[in-house]
């Protein structure tokens, strides 16, 4: 029982990262590749390690901000840390399917 709320709650961590865009590109970090990884424990706290398109990145302090509140919005979270890396670098290979036609690269 208690994995299917878990694996419901990162279904939410999922689609509260997907209401936060890149202010330079309309497509949500998540369909860009920006997200490497998603961990929900079991006190419902969140860990979510990310990048960004470049360490240059304007949105350097925005996005990875924007990302904790949507995800401290969700009933039930406790605690949402946001680890930024630049290792793997990324690059647009990471991009969904969706995100590379929505920009064109397909």
């Amino acid at each position: 029982m208690a994995e299917g709320i878990k694996e419901n709650l990162r279904d939410e961590v999922v689609a509260a990262i997907k209401t936060v865009y890149d202010p330079e590109i309309p497509v949500d970090i998540y369909e860009l590749g920006l997200i490497y990884e998603i961990n929900v424990f079991p006190v419902n706290n969140v860990y979510v390690l990310m990048t960004l398109t470049s360490p240059s990145c304007p949105a350097a302090e925005v996005i990875p901000e924007e990302t904790k509140q949507a995800i401290q919005k969700i009933e039930g979270v406790s605690d949402v840390e946001i680890e930024l890396t630049f290792d793997p670098p990324y690059t647009q290979e990471m991009m969904s399917e969706e995100a590379q036609l929505e920009l064109g690269f397909m």
